[in-house]
């Protein structure tokens, strides 16, 4: 596979995961119900023309068909009235009227099954259309269901995330409550079996002594001192 071959098929993936993510189901059956609605209005915009071009050459028809009547009784009175050239003529207009009957006539018959099938194609895409409209309301309530379902599951498992961080803050927390916990037990437990003030107990007598002592000897280099004084030495 050449390289332009290759950049068109990763074109084509793209635009299509593209189109995907733009397509909005409600729009796009929207768009193919009006679709299927205007090819509908053609339909019986045609119908109606068929009609109407029928309902004329049967309006012709029934024009041309008084005309040779007309023209029969023109000829019968031509023959009464010893005039066989007048009443040929009459009669030849006649035949040339019935003739164009004929062919309107034929005319009339296509534009009949022409009606026939405009008529039977409406009837067929007026039931499809129907069909197409209910299943398109059922489609765009389940997409919109899902799609809610979906950002119900979205929002559940950003809350999940949310929840697992503060269980860990919690288990963080507890951790360090247990570990203060243990602590004040194990102070409680020396208070109570007397080490502790036992030891800051012996603290406090060896800095008594060592006060006592240094108190003595202040006292004996007083006396020496006064002693000194008084013998004039």
């Amino acid at each position: 596979m050449g390289i332009l071959s290759r950049m068109s098929t990763i074109f084509k993936a793209k635009m299509s995961r593209l189109l995907d993510r733009m397509e909005n189901p409600h729009e796009t059956l929207e768009y193919s119900y009006e679709r299927q609605l205007a090819l509908l209005r053609n339909v019986k915009q045609g119908l109606t023309e068929v009609v109407a071009s029928k309902k004329r050459l049967e309006l012709q028809v029934a024009k041309l068909k008084d005309e040779a009547a007309r023209l029969e009784n023109q000829a019968r009175e031509a023959i009464k009235q010893g005039r066989e050239d007048l009443a040929r003529v009459a009669l030849e207009r006649k035949a040339t009227n019935l003739q164009e009957v004929t062919s309107l006539e034929l005319q009339i018959a296509e534009l009949q099954k022409e009606q026939d099938k405009l008529a039977a194609a409406e009837s067929r895409m007026q039931a499809k259309i129907d069909a197409f409209r209910t299943q398109k309301e059922v489609i765009k309530a389940q997409y919109t269901a899902a799609e809610a379902q979906v950002k119900i599951g979205e929002a559940i498992t950003g809350l999940s995330e949310e929840l697992a961080d503060v269980g860990m803050t919690i288990e963080r927390a507890q951790t360090k409550t247990e570990k203060l916990k243990a602590r004040a037990a194990a102070i409680d437990e020396l208070i109570e079996s007397g080490n502790l003030v036992d030891n800051m107990g012996s603290k406090d007598s060896i800095d008594a002594e060592l006060a006592r002592l240094s108190a003595a000897k202040a006292v004996e280099d007083d006396l020496a001192r006064l002693k000194k004084e008084v013998s004039g030495k």
